[in-house]
């Protein structure tokens, strides 16, 4: 669940550790009262590449922008985490990623500003989709950061390796061919079958692509309504391990680890034909594969339905020196004219509803994705997707049970896999 980092320059634990006993975070005012706001993130949001602070200080020329961010977000948390128990070392704006959102909420949200209770909350969370906005709200209706990013969902595809193997490439026949995960892994045994096929490629990079996708397509996944962990009953997880185990049984897979070394390599090398992909992960792809790949890839609706991987908030420390400026520019970062330019200029789908209905994203194409009409796909999966009830365990979930389908790929049976996922998903979880 969490999204791995984007790639930046990363503060290595050390740093981490050495930030933290220095108490750094906060905001200060310069002798010529010029506010400096701090953002404390993690992996890239894009905001710095986007040329946003540059203008947000142009606008407002006595505010001054830091970012400090660490590559990986569960770093990042453990080190937050260990600021909000201290209660000290907070930045004014931190970044709140969708694998500890729950958590936040759960236990930590008197630390950060209600926008549900800003005089504008209504403008300021009327421009989202319903299922932004929930993860981020207690129960008590305390809204404890606003949407940046989201990762609807859909299935990245090798052109050149579908050709070669004799199937379709056209994306309306896909779509239809995998409207379900069923046609998906019958497309998969034509791959593995076709005798013109690459004989070192797969059909699909691992289970988790499978898993992890479907998985948040029924009504729950890891959680019940009020946040409790049901893995072993949820019909979302037995539909998603049904349809993982048989890919991995069957050898469908190439068994890699996302986000590995011997995985990034195999963009480049043309180990698989397919992965499931968010919308974030485009640039990922580009990235790996090298501009030789450029028209090798495309980009189809995703199988089973709308899905999501992926999305953060920033929320405001109720303990920061300058509240309102951090406030002004959380809610300008945020807004639907910022998620747009987030848009054309990183990649990074909007939350915003209102965002992603604009002409410069709904209509928008990718080159290097064959000319993919990635705004609408992205689009429409965002539009129907609904609201999964989320936990603070769910990145430890998700890990086990893609880790036990990775033992499946290498022989152990499914049944097998599943009870030794649950077991150490109960040491996690206390039950």
């Amino acid at each position: 669940m969490t999204v791995p980092p984007r790639r930046r320059a990363a503060l290595g634990a050390a740093l981490v550790a050495s930030l933290l006993a220095a108490g750094c975070g906060g905001s200060s005012s310069a002798d010529d009262g010029t506010v400096t706001l701090d953002l404390g993130l993690f992996g890239t949001f894009g905001f710095e590449q986007a040329g946003l602070y540059d203008e947000y200080m142009r606008l407002n020329p006595d505010i001054r922008i830091e970012e400090t961010s660490v590559e990986r977000s569960a770093d990042y948390y453990r080190a937050l985490q260990t600021r909000l128990a201290a209660g000290s070392g907070l930045a004014d704006i931190q970044g709140i990623e969708i694998g500890f959102v729950a958590d936040v909420v759960e236990n930590h949200a008197d630390a950060f500003v209600d926008f549900a209770a800003e005089g504008n909350a209504d403008e300021l969370l009327g421009h989202y989709y319903d299922w932004k906005v929930e993860p981020a709200t207690t129960e008590d209706g305390r809204v404890i950061g606003l949407g940046t990013d989201a990762g609807p969902e859909a299935m990245c595809f090798r052109r050149d390796l579908f050709e070669q193997a004799g199937l379709p490439t056209d994306r309306t026949e896909l779509a239809s061919r995998w409207s379900t995960w069923e046609g998906y892994l019958e497309l998969g045994r034509e791959y593995d079958a076709s005798p013109t096929k690459p004989e070192s490629t797969s059909f699909v990079d691992s289970p988790a692509s499978v898993f992890s996708a479907a998985v948040y397509q029924g009504e729950t996944a890891y959680n019940d309504e009020s946040g409790n962990p049901i893995p072993e009953t949820s019909p979302g997880v037995t539909a998603a391990w049904e349809d993982a185990a048989v890919a991995a049984a069957e050898g469908m897979t190439a068994n890699l680890i996302q986000f590995g070394d011997e995985w990034n390599s195999a963009f480049a090398n043309g180990a698989f034909a397919t992965i499931s992909c968010p919308a974030w992960m485009l640039g990922y792809i580009s990235e790996q594969a090298g501009e030789e790949a450029s028209g090798a890839w495309d980009v189809a609706p995703l199988p089973g339905g709308a899905g999501n991987w992926g999305g953060s908030w920033l929320g405001v420390t109720e303990n920061s020196e300058h509240r309102e400026e951090a406030i002004a520019l959380v809610e300008w970062l945020t807004a639907p004219e910022q998620q747009i330019k987030m848009f054309t200029e990183e990649a990074h789908f909007p939350s915003s509803q209102e965002a992603a209905e604009d002409p410069q994203v709904s209509s928008a194409t990718n080159e290097y994705f064959s000319g993919a009409p990635v705004g609408q796909i992205f689009a429409d999966s965002a539009a129907a997707l609904q609201f999964t009830p989320i936990g603070p365990y769910d990145t430890q979930i998700q890990e086990a049970f893609t880790n036990a389908l990775s033992t499946v790929a290498d022989g152990t049976s499914p049944d097998d896999a599943f009870q030794a996922a649950l077991a150490e998903i109960e040491q996690v979880t206390g039950g």
